[in-house]
């Protein structure tokens, strides 16, 4: 009877799940995750024995973070919804390296940061949890004192010495050019390209990395990402490539896709977004007026805001605005949108910053939880709704900072209203927009909207946002009383039949 019961309520559970779950997802892809991007030094200090040279006070030194504070922090990552995580070169680095781009050793982890067994514990630890790991290498250049600049054998790994200024415009320039004095390595050399690819390889199968993220990859010759790219490629299977390039480059994406590169992080991009969320009332027009953005930006790398550049935060105190209003707005469109949403740690606090080091600061786990729910439940809801990462878009209204739009995979119709305005607003969808008859069940907020003469009207209050299902209209659910009905039943003679044993 207990056995019989048990079951009964696990169907009836099963039964009453909500309609969004009836569309399940199959293999992920990559357009499919969202990642948690880290600078290893500046997100939490797990391990205090390899605080050399330690100064957390001092923007431009190691402040502590290492491989061990990030395996601690796993389940706070994957807590929030992530998928991967992407890291700053864990490479050996000159002296104050912090960042990871000086490197030194190709084939060593930095000190500071752990050991070689600590990180492959760290991808086997995300692992667990479903979390690929993707981590930084640098093929531009190495640290101003590597050994190789004294070594005669290898004086052509590297290009004639020549600063690297914002008046050298050609492709040859900026590929050759030294950049705030680094060597800068000649990748046409056979020798130098089968060394960084023979590392890259070795780190593959050495650790089991998901992916690479590649700074500078404007810095560096199309032909070596061809070759680099078929050949990592061979090591693992939808092993990832993203190409980071720098912030003023105005790339010609499909060059890099053909070259093998999966994504490129596009600035000009998250620009137009930070302009657009930084404050209200603004269209979103520039989002998505490229006839071309939305065919090709489902493997696009979004962001807002990343080691390079200043904070999305500064952004938003400049104009005067409340920044937890302006991210939640900003992230619930990276996360519904096509592409990859890439987030910079300490975007969950609203951590500020203006340029380089001050938007490099330390992470808090002390701060207010309102932003990291929020980034949670919309995380939940991109993992649960292959529409929100596979579907068709379609923009159905976009006025006075009120924005709707449609995303459709296979027969799960999401829509997604945000107001980005200063006052309510309300919008009327019709039957040729979405079919009538239905219901729209918001679960952000809880909001439902039901078909009214084929019409359905959606109203927002001010900095706020919905992310609805359409589904049949719900009435009396017969199926659910009549369940009810039956476990209680069975409830009550499971008693009655233990009265009668006790006697």
């Amino acid at each position: 009877m207990k056995k019989i019961t048990l079951i009964l309520i696990l169907l009836l559970l099963n039964s009453s799940l909500s309609a969004y779950a009836a569309v399940e997802k199959e293999d992920r892809l990559w357009q499919d995750e969202s990642v948690y991007s880290i600078m290893i030094d500046r997100f939490n200090n797990g391990d205090q024995n390899n605080d050399m040279d330690v100064n957390a006070k001092d923007p431009l030194a190691y402040n502590g973070g290492d491989i061990q504070g990030i395996i601690d922090k796993l389940d706070y990552i994957h807590d929030m919804g992530f998928t991967a995580i992407r890291l700053t070169p864990i490479f050996d680095n000159d002296k104050n390296g912090y960042h990871g781009f000086w490197v030194k050793d190709f084939y060593k982890v930095d000190e500071h940061f752990g050991t070689l067994k600590s990180f492959q514990t760290l991808v086997k630890e995300a692992h667990k949890r479903k979390m690929k790991v993707v981590i930084d290498f640098v093929t531009n250049n190495v640290a101003a004192d590597h050994p190789w600049l004294s070594d005669s054998s290898k004086k052509d790994w590297f290009h004639q010495k020549q600063e690297l200024t914002s008046g050298n415009a050609n492709q040859k320039d900026i590929e050759e050019g030294w950049i705030d004095g680094l060597p800068d390595l000649n990748q046409d050399n056979p020798e130098v390209k089968k060394y960084l690819i023979d590392a890259a390889t070795w780190w593959i199968n050495k650790t089991n990395i998901d992916g690479l993220s590649l700074p500078g990859v404007n810095y560096v010759p199309i032909s070596f990402w061809t070759n680099f790219s078929t050949e990592v490629k061979k090591e693992k299977k939808d092993f990832f490539l993203l190409g980071v390039s720098s912030n003023n480059a105005s790339l010609d994406i499909q060059e890099y896709k053909a070259a093998g590169i999966d994504s490129v992080v596009n600035y000009q991009y998250s620009e137009k977004l930070r302009k657009t969320f930084a404050g209200t009332d603004q269209s979103f027009t520039t989002l998505y007026s490229d006839a071309d953005t939305i065919q090709n930006s489902f493997l696009r790398a979004n962001f807002m805001d990343n080691e390079y550049a200043s904070r999305f935060t500064s952004d938003i105190v400049a104009k005067k605005q409340f920044p937890g209003s302006r991210w939640k707005t900003a992230l619930l469109y990276l996360y519904t949108t096509p592409g990859i949403p890439v987030i910079y740690y300490g975007t969950e606090i609203a951590l500020n910053g203006e340029g380089i080091p001050d938007n490099r600061g330390q992470m808090s786990f002390r701060a207010e939880k309102e932003l990291i729910d929020y980034i949670t439940k919309v995380g939940e809801l991109r993992n649960q709704l292959p529409s929100l990462t596979r579907g068709t878009m379609e923009m159905l209204y976009d006025q006075k900072g009120m924005v709707v739009y449609k995303r459709v995979y296979k027969g799960e119709t999401s829509i997604i209203a945000i107001n980005n305005s200063s006052k309510s607003q309300s919008v009327t969808l019709t039957n040729d927009q979405i079919k009538g008859g239905k219901e729209l069940r918001g679960l952000l907020g809880g909001d439902k909207v039901k078909s009214d003469d084929n019409k359905y009207m959606i109203i927002l209050d001010r900095d706020n946002s919905e992310v609805y299902v359409a589904a049949e209209k719900s009435g009396i659910n017969f199926p659910l009383i009549a369940g009810l009905v039956v476990v209680y039943l069975l409830f009550f003679l499971f008693l009655i039949k233990l009265r009668k044993n006790k006697r």
